[in-house]
């Protein structure tokens, strides 16, 4: 009985962290909406860059 509470108790210790972990390394992926103001999107780089003016 002992063992099966501890058990319990570890894993209910546990879960908050391994949730935290887990959604941490998931990252939002960058769109056109999240440029910074004067950057526009660049498909093939997928990033932001500044315009190339000519």
């Amino acid at each position: 009985m002992k063992l099966k509470v501890t058990l319990a108790a570890l894993v209910l210790g546990l879960a908050p962290a391994l949730a935290s972990a887990m959604c941490s390394s998931m990252r939002m992926d960058q769109t056109a909406s999240n440029c910074a103001e004067g950057q526009i999107w660049d498909a093939d780089s997928a990033t932001c860059i500044e315009p190339v003016s000519s």
